[in-house]
């Protein structure tokens, strides 16, 4: 599975994060929480949604399953006016990504070990410091193997 080399935007997000770590897994409690207070977010770009990881830089270097990282619920707007009690912004800076064009169950982690242990050592780029995120679209199902969904991976060249 090859990926598109895009360049991103800058993207105004608005949701809800908690901090976690894959042995502490948090998504599910915090997708409940955001999901039944999604309609307070007024000016949404899309009805797409974002599930956004941001890692401290020494993450990937110092690998271990019980390390932390904030884990984001959230959506694009226009801007970042009118943000609900409890929510809170982010600004997506511009880069470039790697992103692979996912099918299959969210409950299946194969793909981020194709895309770390062999895609990204034998491309000609290297992981950058900002977020990874996933783009939840309408064909997005929970768990269902006939799921699909963008996975935007940070990268910069060797």
């Amino acid at each position: 599975m090859e990926p598109q080399i895009t360049e991103l935007k800058e993207k105004q997000l608005v949701g809800m994060r908690t901090s976690m770590s894959l042995v502490h897994n948090k998504t599910f409690e915090l997708w409940g929480k955001f999901r039944s207070r999604i309609h307070e977010i007024e000016n949404r770009v899309s009805s797409d949604f974002i599930s956004m990881q941001v890692y401290d830089p020494s993450y990937f270097i110092n690998f271990n399953p019980t390390n932390n990282f904030v884990k984001w619920a959230s959506v694009e707007v226009q801007d970042h006016e009118n943000i609900p009690d409890g929510m809170a912004r982010f600004t997506l800076k511009s880069g470039t990504y790697a992103v692979f064009h996912y099918k299959g169950s969210s409950a299946d982690t194969s793909i981020f070990q194709y895309i770390f242990m062999e895609w990204l050592p034998n491309s000609k780029y290297v992981l950058d410091d900002r977020p990874h995120f996933e783009v939840l679209g309408s064909k997005y199902k929970n768990n269902d193997p006939n799921s699909e969904e963008e996975i935007w991976i940070p990268i910069k060249e060797k």
